[in-house]
């Protein structure tokens, strides 16, 4: 099991229990208490846990709305498709992120791949922070501001307690003042003839506009959305870059995608 593995196997116990022992973690991970050790002082020292005597605790902020979100269904696939997608992000970029529990994923994907050194670069502190992330869903919020390796900027707007989102003028304005080098975007449906949706129109349109700010669109989801429709759309398949989805998908969707323009990730 690589660092970057352990890492993220310790912060689901963590979310899950609220507290760590080090016997109790190097036996569920199979590996040395002290190699627990030096993991729980290194994720401490970014600020993703409380060291305490034995053990760790979860810090507050960021876990106490992530924990709340957490959904279980494909839960092994989101992870899968989180990890591929904090790979297609190069240190110094801007990211976008809407709200879901897919794009949660790749927010904690992409604290740990830049917390864990795998993205650092020489003079890379000197020039700014290794990430940044624009969002509109406030548990991303929350658990990426205590991370100080990366840049958070929220957008502001009327917040939907569903999904946590924030949508409305106060959002549309502040994503009209802002360049994206790649968003990446939940979805609710993908269809072949009309693009990738999402249940609310309010989500959609604040989708739709952070698409059009990035240079690149990612769009996440596994595999059960493909061929669903959902009510809003949020575009067609023209603006979408790349679609990272796992191996459930069917060669007929790979298909259509691929001749649409969209380059297929399965993991």
């Amino acid at each position: 099991m690589s660092k970057h593995e352990r890492w993220n196997t310790l912060l689901e116990l963590l979310a899950a229990s609220g507290k760590l022992e080090v016997e109790e973690a190097a036996s569920a991970l199979d590996v040395s208490a002290a190699t627990i050790r030096r993991d729980l002082d290194e994720l401490a020292e970014q600020q993703l846990l409380v060291r305490t005597r034995g053990g760790a605790v979860a810090h507050g902020v960021s876990y106490e709305l992530p924990l709340r979100y957490k959904s279980t269904r494909h839960a092994p696939e989101k992870r899968r498709i989180a990890e591929a997608v904090a790979d297609l992000i190069a240190p110094g970029e801007v990211v976008g992120l809407n709200g879901g529990t897919t794009t949660t994923e790749v927010a904690r994907a992409l604290a740990l791949r830049f917390a864990s050194g795998r993205a650092e670069t020489p003079g890379a502190a000197a020039a700014g922070p290794a990430l940044t992330v624009v969002t509109n869903a406030l548990n991303i919020a929350g658990e990426l501001a205590v991370r100080p390796q990366i840049k958070i900027v929220t957008t502001g707007g009327v917040a939907r307690p569903q999904t946590y989102e924030l949508v409305g003028p106060l959002t549309v304005g502040v994503l009209n003042e802002v360049v994206l080098d790649v968003v990446v975007l939940g979805v609710d449906g993908v269809d072949a003839e009309l693009g990738v949706m999402a249940h609310q129109e309010d989500e959609a349109s604040i989708s739709r506009l952070f698409a059009e700010r990035a240079s690149r669109v990612v769009v996440v989801t596994d595999s059960s959305k493909m061929g669903r429709r959902a009510f809003a759309r949020i575009c067609g398949l023209d603006r979408i870059d790349t679609l990272v989805t796992d191996t459930g998908i069917t060669p007929e969707a790979v298909a259509q995608l691929t001749e649409a323009g969209v380059k297929v990730l399965t993991v």
